[in-house]
């Protein structure tokens, strides 16, 4: 069943699962539950564009890498494995739900760790998704880390197609733009994207910013964001500052919990994300005859 919400803009609504939140203006919308269960109950090519932190698998200990200076962090049951074949088969399952709920022109972006990123890209080849860029986060600020190895000071991110002729949308004269006049690289600096530190982190948290670069552009006012590993929903917030619609699974009613404070904190107060206007003004300019463009000046 899909439940209209607002004018020109429709977002899907698994028939008897009642919403763990539901926004004012009934854009963003939170379930609690299992992911891949929750996921099932949606109808097929849904959803516009999905963003996923990849699960990663820690061991028994609790140890996700070589730092001696990083606290072991808490993860639920369902994150914990240590065999290669179920890793990968629990990525390719969610990856294979997501796919089918994916638009025929949608994307699908990817972060993950090292020790996960390389099962999603296998995953991805098998399932016949086109992979459009793998973007690395470069970063200097890193914790100790051990002598037997290089500083991990990077994180990749993997932006892909739903199938090899998916159409997919690139904002390219919006990139440029922010890139000062020159097409946008798929290098990007952490520190660049950061903004003040939340009361809330965790590991796999991003900064609000990459998520509305991401979102921006690869996506059009008015649609749907999936996320079905939301945690504290960073991809949320920044849908609804951009004006997307959002859709989020998390069975941690913990994160819930504290997605619906950054939502009352981030959005409802501060309002919507200057890159709006911005995209605005790109899409008005670029519509108007050749001579009267004027956002990239030649020398």
């Amino acid at each position: 069943m899909i439940q209209k919400l607002s004018k020109g803009s429709h977002i899907p609504c698994p028939e008897g699962l009642t919403p763990f939140f539901t926004s004012k203006d009934n854009c963003l919308t939170l379930y609690e539950g299992e992911p891949i269960k929750i996921m099932r109950l949606f109808p097929s090519e849904c959803f516009d564009l999905i963003f996923v932190v990849a699960p990663y698998f820690i061991s028994q200990k609790g140890r996700i890498h070589h730092s001696e200076n990083l606290p072991f962090l808490k993860q639920s049951s369902w994150n914990r494995t240590e065999v290669h074949q179920r890793n990968f088969d629990f990525t390719k399952s969610w990856l294979s739900e997501c796919q089918r709920l994916m638009k025929s022109n949608a994307a699908i972006w990817i972060s993950g760790i090292n020790e996960i990123i390389h099962i999603v890209g296998c995953a991805l080849e098998e399932l016949d998704f086109k992979i459009l860029n793998g973007i690395t986060l470069t970063k200097t600020s890193i914790p100790k880390q051990s002598f037997r190895c290089f500083a991990d000071a990077s994180r990749t991110i993997l932006w892909a197609g739903r199938h090899r002729k998916c159409k997919h949308t690139f904002n390219y004269k919006l990139m440029k733009f922010l890139n000062n006049g020159k097409q946008m690289k798929s290098v990007w600096s952490m520190e660049s994207l950061s903004e003040e530190k939340n009361s809330v982190q965790f590991l796999s948290e991003k900064p609000l910013a990459l998520l509305e670069r991401i979102i921006i552009a690869s996506t059009k006012e008015g649609n749907v964001i999936f996320d079905p590993f939301a945690r504290t929903s960073t991809a949320g917030i920044a849908a609804s500052r951009l004006k997307r619609n959002f859709v989020g699974i998390e069975q941690e009613s913990e994160y819930l919990e504290l997605s619906i404070k950054r939502y009352k904190r981030e959005f409802v107060k501060c309002g919507y994300s200057a890159l709006l206007n911005l995209e605005r003004k790109i899409d008005d300019n670029f519509k108007k005859p050749a001579p009267e463009a004027t956002l990239f000046p030649t020398k």
